[in-house]
């Protein structure tokens, strides 16, 4: 089965990849994994307070991805995966990639003004050519009816 693996996080440009990749799975039979990076803590001398901190950061991150996994299921009838990693975005991406070889394309969101992104930055040039999939950069001003037509 094609999976189109779309990482989000609380921006509305990666809502409006989400959106895209879900309707782009349905139209080739296909599938989501949703995938939210969560960034390495610094280390802090007190282990209660380090892993409470962990803790409420992977808590925010299960709420936001069951929201969209919600979503999605209301709007297309799609089950997503769900994914939560710790650690280097691009890093983490390059091998949830290679562990699942039904991945088709990473499908990521710009911003709709301004810097279009970490990840959008890091796969449309230092890493541009060296996945194994295609990269699906989403505009983020792109309203529900033009991801509707478009996908």
């Amino acid at each position: 089965m094609r999976i189109y693996l779309v990482v989000i996080d609380d921006s509305p440009e990666s809502k409006i990849a989400l959106r895209f990749a879900a309707r782009r799975a349905v139209k080739t039979g296909g599938g989501i994994e949703i995938l939210t990076v969560l960034p390495p803590q610094e280390f802090i001398a007190f282990g209660g307070v380090q892993a409470t901190i962990e803790d409420e950061a992977r808590q925010q991150a299960e709420a936001l991805l069951a929201g969209a996994a919600g979503t999605i299921l209301d709007e297309s009838g799609l089950r997503p995966s769900i994914t939560v990693r710790e650690g280097d975005g691009p890093k983490v991406i390059r091998e949830i990639i290679a562990a699942n070889p039904d991945i088709a394309a990473l499908v990521l969101g710009a911003a709709a003004s301004g810097a279009p992104g970490k990840l959008v930055s890091h796969f449309s040039g230092t890493d541009a050519g060296a996945l194994p999939v295609p990269v699906m950069m989403i505009p983020g001003s792109l309203t529900p009816e033009a991801i509707d037509r478009l996908s």
